[in-house]
């Protein structure tokens, strides 16, 4: 009776963790359908943004003067890591973190050990990480609750800072790890630098010829106004991709966890029976050896 008793409760604890885990994923479902609509309407327009300027930058050389583009030796960095604030999401969280690890150790190393590299945290579970093995870093929180308002205006805030600080010197270089929304079944930890902005390869330099534009009103005040724009656009859609990827890997992780709480009751419940059947047929053969007992006294 003891082991029936705690394979009852066994099942009464695996059927109330199914529901939870059912419940989450049509929660995520929800929420992942308006996240992956945000993104897939942002990211075409990001894109194509960010490729333009890319190649103007490109191709002008030095005649684009913007400080957003110039490259210099890289003495303080600022990393930014675009996690989630809740777990629950398969390996999503890590993934990203290990890119941004994966970033430090290559590209920032000799800056981390010298003390000048900042990271930046948006997410709550990107900020436990670093918190605690990157002491000699300064760690930034001040937007981990920022996936609460993803509009652009709030969004710019963030992206405004991270642009004084590049124009004012306090770093060199800006780079930004996040999750790459696909599908809901595969996201993707990348790493992009975004400040300065990356330069293309021009397929014109092999043969001395680059580009020509024609900017109206004139070439500056297109940069200076566009410039900016353009960057907030792209950090705006590293956070709207994260946000569709969090969603996506917890639906998926909880689908795939309740898949599993139903193979479990299964095994749990024929483990019931057996012990049942067990049970009934010992009963069974006590009250008849008590009563063969009875007849042959």
């Amino acid at each position: 009776m003891a082991n029936l008793k705690a394979v009852r409760d066994r099942i009464k604890s695996v059927g109330s963790t199914q529901q939870i885990t059912k419940a989450m994923k049509m929660v995520s479902a929800s929420k992942l359908r308006r996240a992956q609509t945000a993104i897939q309407q942002m990211r075409p327009y990001a894109n194509k943004l960010n490729e333009m300027l890319r190649n103007i930058l490109s191709n002008l050389g030095g005649a684009a003067n913007t400080s957003f583009g110039t490259e210099r030796p890289v003495k303080k960095a600022c990393v930014v890591v675009v996690t989630s604030n809740r777990g629950l999401c398969g390996a999503f969280n890590s993934n990203v973190i290990k890119s941004a690890v994966v970033n430090i150790s290559s590209q920032y190393a000799d800056v981390r050990n010298e003390g000048n590299l900042t990271i930046l945290c948006i997410g709550k579970k990107g900020y436990e990480f670093f918190k605690k093995r990157y002491p000699n870093c300064t760690i930034v929180n001040d937007y981990v609750e920022i996936f609460d308002n993803l509009s652009f205006e709030n969004i710019a805030v963030v992206s405004q800072q991270l642009m004084d600080g590049f124009s004012n010197g306090d770093y060199d270089s800006v780079s930004v790890s996040y999750g790459r929304f696909k599908n809901a079944a595969m996201q993707f930890a990348e790493t992009d630098q975004w400040l300065p902005v990356p330069k293309m390869e021009i397929e014109g330099e092999t043969s001395g010829m680059v580009a020509d534009y024609t900017f109206e009103p004139d070439m500056q005040t297109l940069l200076e106004e566009l410039v900016p724009n353009i960057l907030q656009t792209t950090f705006q859609k590293y956070l709207l991709d994260t946000h569709a990827s969090e969603h996506g890997a917890r639906m998926t992780a909880m689908d795939k966890a309740t898949e599993n709480a139903q193979e479990m009751l299964k095994d749990l419940k024929l483990s019931y029976n057996k012990a049942r059947q067990e049970a009934i047929t010992g009963e069974i053969l006590e009250i008849v050896g008590g009563a063969a007992a009875l007849e042959s006294a």
